[in-house]
């Protein structure tokens, strides 16, 4: 990994951000910008509902984010691969400016139009998910292998930061903002990823590299599904996020159990605290060898951790669990993140991290709805304690299935 064109293998040793003067702009150009796209998130929402009044309206936005997430990720992976990386991105966040001055001009209207709000998110959803591949596999290209490790904590420092200070920004702009002020300034966030972006070094794609074509992306997930480090963690997350997402139950809590619906926010802000305190104190990680079985062994924290937060009748014992959750996922994903980037070649890995990016994407709307159906089926304990106990037993089981990801160690990059 070291050797492959883009940043001068000089300059990608040691702490990222002291090392790398291009992995440095550009995470601190995408941590700008995804607090501006929480936040306009957030109004988004906001703004369907003050136009509607249908919680259907607001859910069918979902629509606009998984579809793409389902489909482009995948495509946008292939051509990554084939293509200078940096352009690539570069193309998705112009198209994501183009959405949200979108949605500033329609905000700007005397009456604005509803359908638009779909059609711009699905603007910005689709560019998105086109340059995810390459946005989560130019990492390796940007610094030393001995750094993965602190660049994929740092990078998870900006969604987690994004996710709690985007949604507490959002609050207070709406208040005082008019929305047509808020889209702009999503848009103007992205000036430091461009700038970024526009700055890298042409990130080449491998003289080995397919063309970008359905075959390429067949490719792709044979190689997913004939690695058994990759497919082990995939499959350990996919379970993990099945059987113990409840977070469409945390209305529900908040009001049967807790009797104020206002603490939801704090039951859905609470697993990005717990993932931000890892991601912000990653350091011993990178001491972490049997990084395989870190991921299951995280993954089932997480389900004790739900399973937990099913009996908790205190707020605060609730907010922990949750927080314990997030802890426990979090170091799941940074671990997944760096075998991924060790495992996977070059002129593979923007395809890998497409469909890795997919699964991430669509395995919590599946768990959403599996608890949401057993909740109403059953109850809200139930729901939430048997997924918990159930991401503990797929874990187990998917550790027996997968001795490989048991056994993978860091330290000699075993691969099967």
């Amino acid at each position: 990994m070291t050797d492959e064109p883009g940043v001068p293998a000089a300059e990608r040793r040691g702490f990222p951000l002291r090392r790398s003067p291009a992995f440095r702009r550009l995470w601190f150009g995408q941590a700008v910008s995804f607090i501006g796209t929480e936040i306009a998130e957030v109004t988004l929402a906001y703004q369907m509902y003050k136009l509607t009044g249908s919680t259907l309206a607001v859910g069918l936005i979902s629509l606009t984010h998984l579809v793409p997430l389902l489909t482009l990720t995948v495509i946008g992976g292939a051509i990554a691969d084939a293509v200078d990386r940096s352009r690539l991105m570069l193309v998705q966040q112009l198209g994501m400016i183009g959405g949200s001055i979108g949605l500033a001009a329609n905000a700007a209207l005397s009456h604005p139009h509803v359908w638009l709000l779909y059609v711009f998110q699905l603007l910005i959803s689709s560019s998105f998910s086109i340059g995810v591949g390459a946005q989560r596999s130019m990492t390796p290209q940007l610094v030393d292998e001995h750094s993965f490790m602190a660049a994929s904590a740092l990078n998870s420092v900006t969604s987690q930061f994004g996710a709690v200070a985007g949604p507490a920004f959002a609050g207070i702009l709406i208040k005082y903002v008019d929305l047509k002020w808020i889209y702009f300034g999503d848009a103007a966030s992205y000036a430091g990823a461009i700038v970024a972006v526009a700055l890298l070094p042409r990130l080449l794609a491998s003289p080995d590299a397919d063309r970008a074509s359905l075959r390429s992306i067949a490719a792709g997930f044979r190689y997913v599904r004939r690695q058994p480090v990759i497919l082990g963690f995939f499959l350990v997350d996919t379970n993990a996020m099945i059987f113990g997402m409840p977070s469409a139950l945390f209305p529900a809590v908040a009001v049967h159990r807790f009797g104020d619906a206002a603490l939801v926010g704090y039951l859905y802000a609470a697993p990005a605290v717990g993932a931000l305190i890892v991601s912000l104190l990653s350091g011993p990680l990178r001491h972490v060898r049997r990084q395989g079985l870190g991921v299951v062994l995280t993954a089932s924290l997480w389900g004790v951790a739900i399973a937990g937060f099913g009996f908790a009748q205190q707020f605060w014992l609730a907010l922990l669990l949750l927080g314990l959750a997030g802890f426990g996922d979090q170091i799941s994903a940074i671990l997944r993140s760096v075998m991924l980037y060790r495992i996977a070649p070059t002129e593979m890995l923007g395809r890998v991290s497409g469909i890795e990016f997919m699964q991430v994407a669509a395995a919590p709307s599946i768990g959403n709805l599996e608890a949401g159906a057993l909740a109403s089926a059953t109850s809200l304990r139930f729901s939430i304690v048997t997924g918990g106990v159930a991401c503990v037993v797929g874990c187990a089981l998917l550790g027996l299935a997968f001795p490989a990801l048991v056994r993978y160690d860091a330290s000699s990059r075993a691969e099967t």
